[in-house]
This record gives C-alpha cells, structure tokens and sequence, in this order.
C-alpha cells in the first residue's frame, strides 16, 4: 500500500481516504440514532402540522407541475431538517 499523499493510499489501483477527527465526529453525529427526549416530539408533531397546512396551500395554490412537485419535496426535507436539527443538538 503506498502513500499518495493528502492522507490518501492507494492500493491495486483502489484509493483511499483518511479520516480526520473532525471528521469522524461529523459522521457520528449525522448517523447516530437520537430517541426523543421530554419535549420533543410534540416540537416534532408541531413542526410536521405546520408543514402540512402548507403542503395543503401549495397544493391549493399551485397548479400541478414539476415546480410543485419540487416545492412539496423541499417542504418535507424542511420538515427533516428541522426535527434532525432538534434530535441532534439537544
């Protein structure tokens, strides 16, 4: 296995990465299960409600069209986002 450089290593022709610290913490963070605690799955039922009545107005408001259709997607990668953001850094 020879050192390419960048805490890079190639091996048969296959690269590899290191991993710094930093990192690791990242990815820990980003993939490690978050049960609720007190308070927040009402947060979580309050943000998806609110969503919902937006979904319903886009839905009301917008014709059918890809624009919808992506406007609906982000609303619920919103909504992902924001319980992800109350899970992991409570």
């Amino acid at each position: 296995m020879g050192n390419a450089g960048n805490g890079e290593s190639v091996q048969g022709g296959d690269r590899s990465y290191g991993i710094e610290p930093e990192q690791q913490l990242d990815i820990d963070k980003r993939f490690t299960y978050y049960p609720p605690k007190a308070g927040q799955p009402k947060r979580y039922v309050d943000i998806r409600d609110t969503a919902k009545r937006f979904a319903e107005q886009i839905t009301r408001s917008c014709p059918p069209s890809r624009e919808r259709s992506l406007a609906l997607t982000k609303l619920e990668e919103t909504v992902m986002w924001a319980n992800a953001s109350i899970a992991r850094n409570e």
